[in-house]
């Protein structure tokens, strides 16, 4: 039977009208389709936490790049905070799980499962932040005509977390390593009322004297990378263009600093020639000094600061902060150390060994949760347990175990050098020399080549069995007997070195060091081992004044002084106690030519001479190292 045509055409409507709406919808994208869409939410429904990205306005109309992060349900919560330059994003979506545990760095666990909020914020100019990047900026004043800096972007942001997050308690605390520790510190220079704790890790306090670009005047040229990959728009985030060849090589065949800036092309950028301007701790160095701006304001927010014991990049920092503010009534009792078995940051990661060392544990989570979480609690909680904060918290190298005490040692036990190569406690009877040629066309290496200061060894380059430079003719090792008992330092130790040189102008290198049993069945690895505990250099041409560089007499006996790291270890019997003196380690620091120059940045070829280094002991010029022991 046939349907009339009226009818038909009114039941397709009728069909159409009724199908699902997928195939009434089904078109298909034209093939040229633009594919690049704003943006992705890689935040599921399920996700246990909540991740808010926000612009936060400052007071000079400027918004920084912001993530919060917190566990769903959060309440009367505590913040943390941290600002940095690597990245805000990458801080907070590690492994893009939809767990909190993991899209955080290790350390914030205990936090955020506490009901703790956590921000990371981008510095002004980096990454998803406006403005204009200056590195490490100065504060407000004599090298910032600004009306900002990280103290009053620290302020305003800390202001708008606390009227803004509904959820929070309105108490804040701030941390973070390295960058992040220089801006913690920062945040306590005219610190918000909200900002009620601050755990400064490595901070970055003076880049002079001992952290990062100089120590104690000798340079560290690879820092120039690190100023490309900071400050480059496009093209310097794989650091300089020098392949993979042994760092000994790249460096020595550039020449001096200023040559290898101007071989790789990095001589313009303004962050290369701050440096390559400022060889001398003038008034660029003296100004940003955070240790010297805070020992003269004092704090008034608890701080506890933190540093590793063989902290590759910024050993300086936190211990010469602790010293100015513990010299101040007003503050003493505001400040505490931690000085743990660490890298630079290591704190933050897995701490049961460092190198061939191994320890009791994971002291880094045993840190975190013994000492860091309760101080940021009793601070930051709402109705929180009473503050048991010890003034020094450090873990006994050797010993392997964490101790507390009110304050660290003084170095007041001399170690001399004497006779035959020999260190002793009681100062030699007679007096002599030894002597070695410093030849800079062959420099002490760093490590063992080939070098890479860029390379997995690098973290981890202080604990190296310093048995590589056993035999070499520039290189003078003295040591004590077998230890009887142990020998228990806590502080940082202090060279006296009394030393002369054919030369107008020296670098001397210091190591203290823990040689162990030959025989040692219970760890293999560590037999005859060479465990340095600190090593440092000093630029002979500032032994009158760092800021004010002057040649050398040939010949003259100077009293070259300077502080090695400081540590807590414990010596034991059957060990030994070594001295190692040198006058390059290179190429982590740049060579000194030996001859005079106005600035070691632009030494040429024919400024590297040999000089003969000659080092004294015994008598009025008896050189030591001098111990903080614990008695």
């Amino acid at each position: 039977m046939r349907m009339k045509a009226g009818v038909s055409g009114l039941m397709v409507a009728m069909m159409l009208a009724m199908a699902p709406a997928s195939h009434a919808q089904d078109a298909r994208l034209d093939p040229m389709t633009p594919d690049i869409v704003a943006k992705y939410d890689w935040v599921r429904p399920e996700a246990d936490f909540v991740r808010q990205e926000v612009m936060i306005p400052m007071r000079d109309g400027v918004k920084l790049h912001t993530f919060i992060v917190y566990r769903k349900g959060t309440t009367d919560a505590p913040i943390i905070l941290s600002r940095s330059p690597y990245n805000a994003d990458g801080h907070t979506s590690r492994n893009r799980s939809q767990k909190i545990e993991e899209i955080l760095p290790v350390a914030d666990k205990e936090f955020v499962n506490d009901g703790y909020i956590r921000v990371y914020q981008d510095v002004r100019g980096l990454n998803g932040s406006e403005g204009d990047y200056v590195m490490t900026r100065p504060l407000r004043g004599v090298l910032n005509h600004t009306a900002v800096d990280h103290s009053t972007d620290a302020y305003d942001t800390i202001d708008w977390l606390v009227k803004n997050l509904k959820n929070s308690n309105g108490k804040v605390g701030i941390t973070g390593s390295s960058y992040l520790g220089f801006t913690s510190l920062m945040a306590l220079v005219d610190p918000h009322p909200a900002l009620k704790a601050a755990i400064p890790q490595s901070p970055m306090v003076d880049g002079w004297m001992g952290d990062d670009w100089f120590h104690n005047g000798a340079f560290r040229v690879f820092g120039f990378s690190y100023v490309l990959g900071q400050t480059v728009k496009s093209g310097g985030k794989g650091g300089l263009p020098t392949g993979k060849e042994d760092d000994y090589d790249t460096y020595m065949n550039a020449g001096s600093a200023g040559d290898y800036a101007r071989k790789w092309g990095v001589d313009t950028l303004p962050g290369v020639r701050k440096m390559l301007e400022h060889p001398a701790y003038d008034q660029f160095w003296q100004e940003q000094a955070l240790d010297k701006i805070l020992g003269k304001r004092g704090i008034t927010v608890p701080t506890m600061l933190v540093v590793g014991e063989w902290d590759q990049e910024d050993s300086y920092g936190a211990p010469a902060v602790f010293k100015a503010l513990s010299a101040r009534a007003d503050s003493r009792d505001k400040v505490s150390l931690v000085v743990g078995p660490w890298r630079h940051s290591g704190v933050n990661y897995e701490g049961s060994s460092l190198g061939n060392l191994k320890f009791e544990g994971d002291t880094a989570l045993q840190w975190r949760t013994r000492y860091m979480k309760p101080f940021f609690d009793c601070h930051l909680k709402t109705n929180p347990a009473p503050c048991h904060t010890p003034r020094v918290i450090t873990y006994a190298s050797g010993a392997n175990q964490w101790e507390e005490s009110d304050d660290l040692a003084p170095a007041a036990v001399p170690l001399y050098l004497g006779d035959h190569f020999s260190a002793s406690f009681d100062k030699p009877a007679g007096e002599g020399s030894e002597s070695y040629v410093s030849d800079p066309a062959k420099p002490v290496t760093t490590v063992p080549r080939p070098v890479s200061l860029s390379g997995p060894a690098w973290p981890t380059w202080l604990v190296g069995d310093q048995r590589f430079v056993d035999g070499r003719t520039d290189v003078l090792s003295f040591k004590t007997g077998l230890l009887t008992a142990p020998v228990h330092i806590k502080g940082a130790p202090r060279v006296d070195l009394r030393a002369a040189t054919s030369g107008k102008d020296s670098d001397f290198v210091v190591k203290l060091i823990d040689v162990y049993p030959t025989q040692l069945t219970a760890d293999p690895v560590m037999a005859g081992y060479e465990l340095a505990l600190g090593i440092e250099i000093y630029r002979g041409r500032y032994v009158n004044g760092v800021s004010t560089p002057a040649p050398l007499v040939p010949g003259k006996t100077y009293a070259f002084s300077w502080n090695l790291p400081t540590v807590d270890h414990v010596f034991l019997p059957g060990h030994r106690i070594m001295v190692q003196v040198q006058s390059s380690l290179f190429p982590l620091y740049d060579r000194n030519p030996q001859s005079w120059v106005p600035s070691i940045m632009d030494a040429k070829a024919g400024d590297y001479v040999k000089a003969t280094e000659t080092i004294h002991w015994g008598g009025k010029d008896a050189s030591a190292v001098w111990l903080p022991v614990v008695k």
